[in-house]
């Protein structure tokens, strides 16, 4: 009897044991540490600008006035005065379209500040708007807080009105205006610093050059430490930050491998290295993020002739994808007008964007299927596969020590058509992985569908649909073990917008959709296609008078665009340049080559009249002439007066047409002249007048500056008898 109690209760003793030991192994799963830091990390206010991934900028300044770019600085403040300035309009637009927030032009180059400063006269409170009593920088902060916006700041170091500018009193001034924007708008969540410093101005009438050290004059030290005092939240951005980096172009894009951190202390305002911010530095020091800046139009600021140079929907989706698609913030544009209004063209394209954007990323596949992992940090559950999907950033997979390559394999119930991959690492512990590819299973069968480098904050990967039972990444190469937050799959609906229209010299029409799943339909007798017309294949010849229609179809949801409509009159392959009266005879093909965005101009400090003779190559019934004004960004040499002669010899010439492009400066659309009827071989346009003001900001180069007697010929073209 006394060895079976023995028994029981040694049975016991191991019983409880091995609870304890089970309770121990679950307390040491649950427990298992995070990943060690990688790298530079980022603060909290860096996370918090993370999140914003698309705001507004807003060049509204003198320069809306002026029709410049930079201004001089010695422009009259009565010069500013909107007629319908509604910075509520503006916030409202911003909000609509997905922002999340907007920044000001408070000062640019020119020196004219939009808030009532004590530092200068040479602001808003000597304009006749609002009679000097308006403050449009407390305008918009209030608008911003009723939209539910935050305000940024840009307030250029650089000042082409003061007359103190280059010596130790501007800084003063400089650092007193920082100061007032700091104080008296509320929150403000990033100071941008351009990197356009020192160079000719008005300086107070001086009007001259005047150079300083942009790495030392401005103090930034002071600077940084003012933003740190009053606004301890904001990023600062520059080239080098110290908080965010410009991307290094203007025209919004971010490469492929964009790392979120660089060699800040190498880095300063106008650093000549600027091609390396588009990537980063993998060894980098600090975390310096890329924002991706461009303008909704050519230029920054407003001008009337760029109406018609709103970005294309497929452009604006285009940088979507490569600005927060690859690890960056997306700062988009808006030239308000002189009006004071975000133009409706302008509107028009926000919204569709924002539309575009809503569709492709409406209904997210992974969340609630099967998710696995090659590695699991601990086997524990804090680190689970499923955190990837779970739709919370602030959870995330990881990796055991030593692993830093791993597979994330979502599984589907059925087949399911994908063509988006979003991922994000979980960047509060660094940025660490180098390499990946995505694979699909198709058919029982694994096929590579993208191999890319960087993730970061955020990558969106668009590919080809595939019909998928199984969506694998495999994380090839990390710096350390792998931390992944967020993994998210869509099936964008085909990206349906009208065909480009382009014919070469050839006369080779092309029809052009971003979408290949997208067809295309096009008639050649000016009925309406339809998608039982003509399917385009491939190009087709075009070299007699016609008037071409197309549509895109999608075929998956039966819809179709509406119809884009293009006039093609003889093909150019015969055509010949045969004379000017002045410029390089080896480039004149370029106002020929069928292409209004390539240009040839005649020499420099030549006054005009300029004109060019063309051979058509045969003798045509021609009844009109077009003329394409240059689309540069800065234009320059537009002809205005014009004359228009025929001949079926080159000896004996006739004027057809003479007169006025009207309004050709400020709307840069194709000009049609009609004349009666004549006989010819050869054509003469002749310049007789050219509007020779570009805008090109000191300091910058380009076609147009101390140009201004060259003329400029894009696109010439006849119109025949049909």
């Amino acid at each position: 009897m006394g060895n079976l109690n023995q028994l029981k209760k040694k049975m016991k003793i191991n019983r409880f044991l091995v609870v304890l030991w089970i309770m121990f192994l679950l307390s040491s799963c649950e427990n298992v540490p995070p990943p060690d830091p990688i790298g530079p990390m980022p603060s909290e206010r860096h996370l918090a600008w993370h999140d914003m991934k698309y705001y507004a900028f807003v060049h509204f300044n003198m320069n809306t006035f002026t029709n410049m770019e930079w201004g001089t600085g010695g422009e009259s403040p009565e010069q500013f005065n909107p007629t319908e300035l509604d910075t509520r309009q503006w916030a409202r637009v911003a909000k609509e379209a997905g922002m999340t927030g907007i920044i000001i032009t408070a000062k640019h180059h020119d020196g004219f500040c939009l808030w009532p400063t004590k530092t200068t006269e040479h602001s808003v409170k000597a304009s006749p708007w609002k009679n000097g009593k308006g403050d449009l920088v407390k305008d918009l902060s209030e608008a911003c807080k009723e939209f539910g916006l935050k305000l940024g700041i840009y307030l250029s170091p650089w000042d082409r009105n003061a007359a103190n500018y280059g010596k130790p009193e501007y800084v003063a001034d400089f650092h007193e205006q920082l100061r007032e924007l700091l104080t008296n708008y509320g929150y403000v969540f990033e100071v941008w610093f351009d990197g356009a410093n020192g160079g000719s101005g008005y300086y107070g009438g001086a009007n001259e050059t005047r150079k300083i050290d942009n790495k030392t004059y401005y103090e930034w030290d002071k600077t940084h430490s003012i933003v740190r005092e009053l606004q301890p939240d904001a990023v600062i951005f520059s080239d080098g930050g110290p908080d965010i980096r410009w991307v290094g172009t203007e025209e919004g894009w971010a490469n492929e491998t964009n790392w979120s951190i660089m060699r800040r202390d190498d880095i300063y305002p106008g650093w000549p290295r600027y091609v390396e911010l588009r990537s980063g530095h993998e060894d980098g020091t600090h975390w310096l993020p890329a924002e991706v800046n461009t303008s909704i139009r050519p230029g920054w600021y407003y001008h009337a002739g760029e109406d018609h140079q709103v970005k294309s929907l497929e452009r604006l989706v285009r940088t979507y994808y490569e600005s927060i698609g690859r690890n960056g913030n997306f700062l988009l544009n808006l030239p308000v007008d002189d009006r004071g209004l975000v133009h409706e063209k302008d509107v028009e394209q926000l919204m569709a964007l924002k539309n575009q954007i809503d569709k492709d990323f409406a209904v997210e596949l992974a969340i609630g299927n099967n998710i696995s992992a090659t590695n699991i940090r601990g086997n524990s559950s804090d680190y689970a596969a499923e955190n990837a999907t779970d739709g919370n950033t602030d959870t995330y997979w990881a990796t055991d020590d030593g692993t830093t390559s791993a597979v994330l394999t979502v599984e589907f119930s059925e087949p399911t058509a994908v063509n988006r991959l979003l991922l994000q690492e979980y960047i509060p512990l660094g940025q660490r992985v180098q390499y990946f590819i995505v694979e699909a299973e198709v058919d029982g069968k694994w096929m590579e569908i993208d191999g890319q480098t960087t993730i970061g904050h955020r990558r969106i990967l668009r590919f080809e649909t595939v019909k998928a039972t199984k969506i694998r990444t495999d994380f090839k190469q990390a710096k350390g073990p792998l931390a992944i937050s967020n993994l998210e799959l869509y099936r964008a609906p085909n990206f349906l917008v009208p065909p480009k229209v382009k014919r070469n010299i050839e006369g080779m029409v092309t029809l052009e959709v971003p979408d290949n799943e997208v067809d295309v339909y096009y008639t050649l007798d000016g009925s309406a296609p339809t998608a039982i017309s003509n399917k385009y294949k491939k190009p087709f010849l075009i070299d007699s008078p016609t008037k071409l229609k197309a549509i895109s179809v999608d075929p998956n949801q039966n819809l179709e665009t509406e119809a884009v409509s293009e006039y093609f009159d003889i093909a150019k392959k015969n055509w010949k340049v045969i004379k000017t009266s002045s410029g390089d005879m080896g480039l004149v093909n370029k106002m020929i080559d069928e292409d209004p965005n390539t240009f040839w101009v005649t020499d420099e400090g030549v006054k005009v009249p300029q004109e060019v003779v063309i051979d058509l190559g045969d003798t045509y019934n021609l009844k009109g002439f077009t003329y394409w004004p240059i689309q540069e960004r800065y234009p320059f040499g537009i002809i205005t007066n014009y004359e228009f002669s025929t001949s079926t010899n080159r000896r004996n010439w006739k004027t057809a047409a003479k007169g006025e492009f009207s309004n050709i400066v400020n709307s840069r659309l194709e000009q049609t002249v009609n004349f009666e009827m004549v006989q010819a071989r050869y054509i003469k346009l002749k310049g007789v007048k050219v509007d020779s003001e570009t805008g090109l900001p000191t300091g910058e180069t380009g076609p147009g500056q101390d140009e201004d007697f060259r003329t400029s010929f894009p696109e010439i073209g006849v119109i025949t008898e049909e």
